[in-house]
């Protein structure tokens, strides 16, 4: 369901209330068309509330062959449930696969960070979301994850404490939470 497609005119009048509510008038030359695109950026930016906007995840049979630990990592951009404001940062993402199990296409894992991210969320709630779907993917044979997510929240920058500083979320399932030896080596591969 895409959820500003059934009465775009009601987000259009809710951003010009906004804008009279902050001393702006909607109607000046550079705010005149802001409705309408705030309208189009919601789309895109809360696209994780469309079901089928969700990726297919492909895999592949892994037939025995691949035992390590596989690592992805790349950027996340998200917007924050309390204040409605962006965080964003980079995530790394190590699975280690069931020998009888599937392995993961690696581009996948960034579409299902980025529909995750796509929702007003929780740093901590967007770890598990994004295990929880790759899991799932992977019909739950796999022997464990470990996902780190680090991140500038705008809410913490911008606003409040106007304190910049990353937060950093780790989230394990499986071996990774059962292992310290192995959490110890995914800390070690993910470090910058």
């Amino acid at each position: 369901m895409d959820t500003f497609a059934t009465d775009p005119q009601t987000v259009e009048h809710t951003v010009r209330q906004l804008l009279v509510a902050i001393g702006e008038d909607p109607d000046r030359e550079g705010l005149a068309e802001t409705p309408q695109r705030i309208v189009r950026m919601m789309r895109e930016i809360f696209r994780g509330y469309d079901p089928q906007q969700r990726p297919t995840v492909k895999t592949f049979a892994n037939e025995g062959h691949t035992t390590h630990m596989i690592i992805d990592e790349g950027d996340y951009y998200s917007m924050c449930e309390h204040h409605m404001l962006p965080f964003f940062g980079r995530y790394h993402l190590a699975y280690l696969p069931d020998p009888d199990g599937r392995l993961l296409g690696l581009s996948k894992v960034a579409r299902v960070v980025g529909y995750c991210a796509a929702r007003l969320q929780l740093q901590e709630r967007l770890a598990k979301d994004i295990v929880e779907m790759l899991a799932e993917a992977l019909d739950h044979r796999v022997r464990g994850f470990a996902i780190a997510l680090r991140g500038r929240h705008l809410c913490k920058t911008m606003r409040g404490v106007r304190n910049d500083g990353p937060m950093t979320v780790v989230h394990y399932t499986g071996a990774f939470a059962n292992d310290p030896t192995l959490r110890s080596e995914f800390l070690s591969l993910i470090r910058e």
